[in-house]
């Protein structure tokens, strides 16, 4: 994961309080974090989980030392703040697991349309920490050390979530028979 030159020098002139490079800056990267948190906490509420990432991109900009560390910077943001997420949403359904209707809104069905990598790795029989994994690897084509240091983890951490989430999804795969669509 590269941050372009352009980039960096937004990060410099946002530094520097130049709100139109900020600007510029967060647009340049929402759409690969959107993307990414979506992978990890699903369509619903990916979007406010990106407006909390973004806030604290805006908060500590500042404290950025090396610009070209950007791109790498914010999906650890990103990561920690959809964990974050992930383990109070698991805490409230454990806590209302009774009530069949909230227990539909904590965990929503996300429609899956076409057959992709991404729709495997986000069905619920792959642990978030697999997930993020999977996603930074295959999605946004990361080596492995890569991922390993924006998820701030070890290299063979990350290599047996990675082992850990393809055979959750060979698993998977196998009892639906092959196919990952919706069940009737």
């Amino acid at each position: 994961m590269h941050t372009s030159t352009r980039e960096k020098l937004w990060v410099l002139r946002a530094q520097c309080r130049d709100r139109d490079a900020l600007e510029a800056l967060l647009r340049s990267v929402q759409p690969s974090l959107r993307r990414y948190l979506s992978g990890l906490v699903g369509t619903t509420d990916a979007d406010d989980l990106l407006q909390d990432v973004l806030v604290i991109i805006v908060r500590k900009i500042q404290d950025l030392e090396d610009p070209a560390v950007f791109r790498p910077w914010t999906f650890r943001i990103a990561s920690r703040q959809a964990f974050r997420h992930l383990k109070k949403r698991r805490v409230w359904q454990q806590r209302h697991e009774d009530d069949a209707g909230l227990d539909a809104m904590a965990w929503p069905e996300l429609p899956i349309e076409h057959e992709s990598v991404r729709q495997l790795v986000t069905h619920g029989s792959v642990s978030p920490a697999s997930r993020a994994v999977l996603l930074l690897h295959f999605e946004l084509e990361l080596s492995l050390p890569e991922v390993a240091a924006i998820l701030e983890i070890p290299v063979g951490t990350a290599k047996s979530r990675l082992a850990y989430g393809l055979r959750s999804i060979r698993q998977y795969l196998r009892q639906s028979g092959g196919s990952h669509g919706r069940e009737q």
